[in-house]
This record gives structure tokens, sequence and C-alpha cells, in this order.
């Protein structure tokens, strides 16, 4: 049995978020970097290169970039004072992809600077681009990315603007897709890359039936959660021997401090413990999305959940049965967006408890209100985000600390099944 490592608290109070990019086929490919210096900052950040500096020490002096963004690039925004201090030339530009925010001027000294970035080796980003503009004439030879934001764009502005930047050969990424039907427009414009809401809080759409394996798995995380017999539980696996060798498969993938791999479903069920299997199943469910390969964004936002709400129940003094419910809460919040039906349904075919039900349903609860303060880490809502913590006594050290470490979980995952 796995259990998670005991975390210290660092002494510097920060916030780092990030937020996923996809490609066309939905695989992250990237992460804006975000950063947020106390809970009772507002969203908007008034001084950028001081933004910048901060999240250039913790992403790759603190934290290590490996952590916060994996084997993927990372978008960093920078400002005009950015583009001449000395720290950019100690970063390395096959990771970075350096996003000229909205406010640039775009002075012939920003332009000279644009051009000995891309000699460097850095690519470069336009970001918040709703029209091409005569002062970005001269800095597009040296733009890699156009991030365009859709955010009250008119389906007839943002073809208009995709014609205008075809030629470029440049790499379109459609910002702020909240839709279903804004990701599938752009997608059909040519867009490449796409960032938004939609992405971390999918829509959901009702009706949509169960596939048969998903309908197995939720059989028997249902039994699993009923303490049925282990011959029931290996029955289930017996009927679909492709279920079986996938979730051995994820489990023996998964570095789960074991000397020897897990062979058989009952292997698996000595060695892990019910608790595990539990938990890898519920992971397991979102390889089964629209036949995508494993790991497909959400299941990686579902783990990094899973793991964060375990340590803030963990800190906040819970008992052990109240964190393995935190854990199965994250992991199971983005389900209904997999399977795209709707949640009351899911909470009855797994026959969940009151709490963790609750939870999904209403954010109720001490299981809703960790939910939520992960959902506004994740939309970078900072006064709710002071709310929150203040309501569970928990510090901000504490929750910077527990994200980090999640994302460095999900991040293993992903790095586990390439």
């Amino acid at each position: 049995m796995v259990e998670v490592p005991a975390i210290e608290s660092s002494a510097t109070h920060f916030f780092l978020g990030r937020q996923p990019i996809l490609d066309r086929s939905g695989e992250i490919v990237a992460y804006e970097l975000l950063f947020r210096s106390s809970p009772e900052n507002s969203a908007r950040i008034d001084d950028e290169h001081h933004a910048t500096v901060q999240v250039i020490a913790r992403a790759f002096s603190e934290l290590g970039i490996a952590s916060v963004i994996g084997d993927c690039l990372g978008f960093l925004n920078l400002d005009s004072g950015m583009l001449t201090c000395d720290l950019i030339d100690a970063l390395p530009p096959e990771r970075l992809v350096l996003e000229l925010v909205e406010t640039t001027q775009f002075t012939p000294e920003v332009i000279a600077c644009c051009k000995l970035l891309c000699e460097k080796g850095f690519k470069l980003a336009l970001d918040d681009i709703v029209a091409l503009e005569p002062t970005h004439a001269d800095v597009l030879p040296y733009v890699s990315f156009v991030k365009v934001d859709l955010l009250g764009m008119p389906d007839a502005s943002v073809a208009k603007l995709v014609e205008q930047l075809r030629p470029l050969n440049i790499t379109l990424l459609a910002e702020k897709v909240e839709t279903r039907r804004q990701a599938e427009f752009c997608a059909s414009l040519g867009f490449e890359l796409f960032q938004g809401y939609y992405f971390a809080h999918p829509e959901v759409l009702s009706g949509k039936t169960v596939d048969p394996a998903q309908q197995q798995m939720l059989r028997l995380t249902q039994l699993l959660g009923a303490d049925a017999s282990d011959a029931e539980i290996e029955a289930i696996f017996k009927q679909d021997p492709k279920l079986a060798y996938n979730l051995l498969r994820l489990v023996n993938s998964v570095a789960m401090g074991m000397r020897t791999h897990i062979n058989s479903v009952h292997h698996a069920m000595l060695l892990l413990g019910r608790r595990q299997l539990q938990r890898w199943l519920a992971l397991l469910l979102f390889a089964h999305r629209d036949g995508s390969r494993f790991p497909n964004p959400l299941a990686l936002m579902a783990a990094c959940r899973g793991r964060f709400m375990e340590h803030l129940a963990r800190y906040a003094g819970d008992s052990s049965a109240q964190i393995d419910q935190a854990y199965m809460t994250g992991m199971l919040s983005l389900l209904e967006a997999v399977l795209e039906i709707p949640m009351p349904r899911i909470i009855d075919e797994l026959s969940l408890g009151r709490e963790i039900g609750d939870a999904l349903l209403h954010r109720g609860g001490r299981l809703g209100e960790y939910l939520s303060l992960i959902e506004c880490v994740e939309g970078l809502d900072t006064q709710c985000l002071n709310d929150k913590l203040g309501a569970l006594s928990l510090t901000l050290d504490q929750l910077t600390v527990a994200e980090i470490d999640a994302m460095s979980w999900a991040n293993s995952i992903g790095k586990a099944n390439d």
C-alpha cells in the first residue's frame, strides 16, 4: 500500500497557478504559468514585471520546472521591462514560450529585443489578440504563436483574424474557450492549440449511455464500496479481459514502491489492498473516454484533484476515513464530463455515501469546501481562495505545498504512461 508522504511547509507564501493548453487531439502540450502573491490579491496583476520574476523564481528555483509542467512547454507572461531582463538569459528556451502581454508597446527597442530573443532560441507569443493592429506588423516576423481571445468575439471576427494570420506560418491558439461549440468552431478554422474553462470545467452533455467497459468499472467501484467478496470482484474482471489488462497495466506502470510486478487481479488486490484498488479503478475510468489514450487531460486533472484534496484533509486533521473520502471526491468530481451523464445518476450507480454525494452535487459539507477551494485555485479566484482558507483553518503555505505535490504526482502518472 502506498501512503502519501508527509509534507513539510515552506516559510515562503506564494501561489503558482497553471492552466493546461491542449492540441487538436486533446493532449496537454503546455501550461500557462500564473502567479498570485497572496490570497488577498485580486485576480488582476498590476505589476507584471514583479509577477513574472516571482513565477520564474518559484517554478525554476524553488519547485523545479519538472514538477510544475512535466515534459510540457511553459507559457510565461512578459511585459516590456522583462524583455531586457538578464534573468531571461538564464532560462531554457526549449522549455518556454514567452508571452507578450496585451499592454506591450512595440517600440523599436522592444522589436529589437524580440529579434534577439528569437536568435537565442526562444519562441514568442502574442497574448489576448482580438484583431491585428498596425503596431503588430513589425513584431509578427518573430512570433511563433498568436493567442486569440475568444471572449466576446463574434464568429465572423474570429474567422477574419484567422484569414489574416494564416499566411504567416504562425501557430494559432484559441484562449478563453468556454463551450464545446467554440472549441469545434475554432478547430474547423484551423486552430492548433486550445485553452480555457471548457477544458478545466468541461461541458456536460446529458442523455449519453455509458459504454460496456465503463459500466463494468462503475459496477466494480460499487462492489468495492460495498465491501463485496474477492470472488464477486474477480468475476467482473473475468467478464472483460481488456478491462483486467488495462487495470494491471495502469497499476504496474506507476511507481508503487514494490519489487514485483502485479500479474493478476487477485495479486493486485492482495498487494494494493482494496483502498488503493478502488483509487486506481476510479482513475482508470478516465482511460476509456471516447477511446482516447491514457492519460488524457481530464485524467490528469482528476488525479491532481484527488491528491490535492487528500493533502488538504490531512492538514485539517481529518480521520483516515475522511482523508480517503476526500481523495475519492476529488477524483470523481470530473467523472460527469467523462461519462457525459448527470452526476446524480453517477452517485446513485456508485452508491456513494451522503458526504461525497453532497460534496459532488452541492459543494456541501467539509468535502464540498475542499472541492470548492480547489476550484478557486484552478480558476485563480483569489477572493474565494481567501474566504475558503479561513473557513477551513488552512494556511496559504499548506495549500501551496499540497498543490505542488499534487501537480508533481499527476505529472508522474502521465510520464509513466508515455
